[in-house]
């Protein structure tokens, strides 16, 4: 009698464990990803993943006058995802990202409180729009553990191990730009200013503006310094006047721009050769009255990759292949191809961290570290990332551009993806080095 029962309690026994077998042993919420050896394993879970869908942050100007930045910056995000959805399946081929936008109206409070209400329901920040911005949320990003794609070039941004940056530096930009306009532009021996705005982006181009002075061997003799969102830029451009400058190096956003140049245009009379980093420069420009023909004759722009349209470049011509399916609406904008390129960063940055089974924060860090490098087919020059910060290496190239209202977007290419010999000396420091 009692083999008899303890032959029935092995049966049992036996039927448990075939049925534990043919669910499986691995949990209902614990998608798998592939290994390099062909097995699966477990991707481990984090913020802003539910297993299917991937969660990312946008904290971007979507209102106030840094919207025209902030909007078609944040369309170009999205054109790029939509394709890799589609056409991709998502991250790995199977998980879809989704994109949660916060408005920072270009205001490191808000957009400290954009950070603050959506960080817990995303994997990582896909853009995080302004130096200013970027500065004020850096903190947190360190002490969350967090990654994040800052849509601005600041030099800062290539040593800080929570930021996953893309494209030549504003300093790189206006060293290019002051080696062109000295030895190609007819700069030579024209005394030569710059006008800022008056905070760390504006500080940024100011850096890159004296690196150049000191290896061009020229005077910069003067600089006019401005609130980001001033009414009026008399006084500034009256001193640049007044100073003799022919050669002014800008940087400001866009609204301020079309300010400061309506001042020097109208009753000023005030024609120098201005040079602008790539945020200065908006395509509504192109197609103003008032604006358009003094930009066509006294205005360069220093920034990344080609010009609208331009399909010998093999990532311009995906991209409006792209744009034709997606996003059909949308009109030539520099600032959509950014949002565009960088959420490929964005896309590679993801794969990786799947393919190291991890997307939980500190995967995503880690995935960040072992990236190495990602191109971008001609839309701004590859970046080099790595395990050490002391590896990373930005682009140093930049487009120079005129302003041209038959262009789609109102520029056109003078000198594309240009290195200068000083730009190629720039140290790039931690902060504060």
């Amino acid at each position: 009698m009692k083999q008899h029962k303890l032959l029935r309690l092995m049966a049992v026994v036996g039927v448990m464990a075939l049925l534990a077998a043919a669910c499986g042993g691995e949990k209902e919420d614990e998608p798998t990803a592939g290994g390099d050896d062909g097995e699966k394993k477990t991707l481990t879970n984090g913020p802003g993943f539910n297993g299917s869908t991937i969660n990312v942050g946008v904290i971007t100007p979507l209102s106030g006058p840094v919207a025209v930045i902030g909007n078609p910056l944040t369309a170009g995000t999205e054109t790029w995802f939509k394709y890799y959805n589609e056409e991709k399946g998502g991250i790995a081929g199977k998980y879809k990202v989704n994109i949660l936008k916060e408005d920072s109206q270009y205001k490191p409070d808000l957009g400290v409180a954009g950070y603050t209400k959506i960080k817990n329901d995303v994997t990582l920040f896909a853009q995080l729009l302004g130096t200013p911005i970027t500065k004020a949320v850096l903190p947190q990003l360190e002490s969350d553990k967090i990654v994040a794609a800052p849509a601005s070039l600041d030099v800062d941004w290539v040593a800080e191990p929570n930021l996953l940056p893309v494209g030549g530096p504003y300093e790189i930009q206006m060293i290019n730009a002051a080696a062109y306009v000295e030895n190609e532009g007819g700069g030579k021996g024209k005394v030569k200013c710059s006008m800022v705005q008056d905070d760390a982006y504006g500080q940024s181009g100011q850096r890159g503006i004296e690196f150049a002075a000191k290896e061009l061997k020229y005077e910069l003799k003067t600089t006019a310094r401005f609130a980001a969102g001033s009414a009026d830029f008399t006084a500034q451009v009256t001193s640049l006047k007044q100073n003799g400058c022919q050669v002014v190096f800008l940087t400001a956003t866009p609204s301020d721009t079309g300010k400061i140049l309506s001042a020097a245009a109208g009753q000023l009379q005030f024609a120098p050769q201005w040079v602008g980093q790539s945020p200065t420069w908006t395509g509504t420009f192109a197609k103003s009255p008032a604006l358009a023909p003094y930009m066509q004759t006294n205005f360069l722009l220093a920034a990344e990759g080609t010009e609208w349209g331009d399909t010998s470049v093999k990532g311009m011509a995906d991209m409006l292949d792209r744009l034709q399916k997606y996003t059909p609406s949308q009109q030539p904008d520099i600032y959509f191809v950014f949002g565009y390129y960088q959420a490929r960063a964005v896309t590679a940055l993801l794969e990786k961290a799947v393919e190291n089974g991890d997307l939980s924060r500190e995967g995503v860090l880690k995935a960040l570290s072992q990236l190495g490098t990602v191109e971008f087919d001609g839309l701004t020059g590859d970046y080099q990332y790595g395990s050490k910060i002391a590896d990373r290496n930005p682009p140093r190239a930049t487009t120079i551009y005129k302003v041209d209202p038959a262009k789609p977007g109102g520029l056109a290419k003078v000198k594309y993806e240009f290195t200068s010999d000083a730009a190629k000396k720039y140290e790039l420091k931690a902060p504060g080095a």
